[in-house]
């Protein structure tokens, strides 16, 4: 459908279901889970495994033949991290897969079907176990992982820099910069002179903007009837 066409306290009780479907089986799976998130189909979101932390207003989106997985399989019970900071944006097909340690700073957004994954998982002549060595991943605040980027073990990303859609970054990435292909390399600079608007800034107030979005749906939806809705769901049409 084009338009939404369900009433007002229609869509304010799927939102409090969704809400409570988010703190009743993701948010218990998680170390920490901060206020102000908005998981987006929270039933296509996984997240398993120790040691796993989510900062405030995170903005998760799962879709049925996209979901997104975060997990840590440590090399032994309770090891291994994954520490995500506040104000990300994970979209659908994001996998985040930690061995030993990933951390990603605030604001970072993440573009659909990216992977993040600190460890091979097997080794190239012994394929039976990991590699003994530990590579953590590092992304630091405010960088754009674009459309199915991948970032492999042992890099660190520099603050606001870029990484295109499709690249591979097997080696570190400075800050304030973008980088494109396989292997990543840095194919612009960015202008630290400019102003860097960042998620941050959108969530300075976050009871604010959860009221704004309230009042925009009560003043769009509130005229919608319940019947009309329904017909729309059995037999939309054109207008629909």
């Amino acid at each position: 459908m084009r338009q939404d066409r369900r009433p007002y306290w229609v869509k304010k009780n799927y939102l409090r279901f969704r809400r409570w479907y988010t703190n009743h089986f993701l948010k218990p799976a998680c170390d920490y889970l901060g206020d102000y998130h908005t998981c987006m189909k929270p039933w296509y979101i996984s997240i398993s495994g120790p040691n796993i932390s989510i900062g405030k207003c995170a903005t998760i989106i799962g879709e049925p033949d996209n979901r997104v997985k975060i997990g840590v399989w440590g090399r032994e019970p309770d090891a291994g991290r994954i520490e995500i900071g506040d104000y990300v944006m994970i979209s659908p097909g994001t996998r985040i897969s930690a061995s030993d340690e990933i951390k990603i700073g605030h604001s970072v957004m993440m573009a659909n079907g990216v992977y993040i994954t600190d460890c091979d998982w097997h080794g190239v002549y012994d394929r039976t176990k990991r590699d003994d060595r530990v590579a953590p991943v590092h992304i630091a605040d405010n960088v754009w992982l674009g459309d199915h980027a991948t970032v492999l073990k042992g890099v660190t990303i520099g603050e606001n820099s870029v990484v295109a859609a499709g690249a591979v970054v097997s080696r570190d990435v400075p800050a304030n910069v973008i980088v494109a292909g396989n292997p990543a390399q840095v194919v612009k600079q960015l202008d630290t002179e400019r102003e860097m608007i960042t998620r941050a800034d959108y969530f300075k107030d976050p009871a604010a903007l959860e009221r704004f979005f309230d009042d925009v749906d009560r003043m769009v939806l509130t005229g919608n009837g319940f019947l009309n809705w329904l017909r729309a769901l059995v037999r939309p049409t054109t207008r629909d």
